[in-house]
């Protein structure tokens, strides 16, 4: 007689059962990281846009808080990736406030980094959000 090898459908279950736990650990982990990562886009960005303040400022000898000045293609600009609308919270003749705000999960994941601002004098808030 010949001998079977196989798996049985027990043994299958608990195979399905212990990666339903990893996963269950695993993934609030994996979305705070990839939050982390969304919220770095967004601060180079804004950074970018403080840069592009700066260049308009010495040009028209005041700020915008238009963006489409500024060379992006919409006013307030949204990334790319469709985390963060970035737009001037006010700009005048003497200072300007950037503001990334986070748009739909990006928002539920990352709570306390939801806006994130960037002035003229380089003052960044929330501060943990620009680590």
């Amino acid at each position: 007689m010949k001998h079977q090898w196989g798996i049985s459908l027990i043994e299958l279950m608990l195979v399905v059962a212990i990666l339903g736990v990893l996963l269950t650990l695993a993934l609030p982990s994996y979305q705070g990281q990839l939050a982390t990562g969304y919220r770095s886009e967004s601060v180079a960005a804004l950074m970018k846009l403080a840069n592009l303040q700066e260049r308009y400022y010495l040009h028209h000898q005041t700020y915008t808080d238009d963006m489409t000045k500024l060379g992006m293609s919409t006013d307030p600009w949204e990334l790319d990736s469709g985390r963060f609308s970035l737009d001037a919270q006010s700009a005048g003749s003497d200072s300007f406030v950037l503001k990334a705000t986070a748009q739909g999960a990006q928002a539920s994941v990352d709570p306390g980094c939801a806006v994130i601002t960037l002035s003229d004098s380089g003052a960044r808030t929330p501060l943990e959000c620009w680590q």
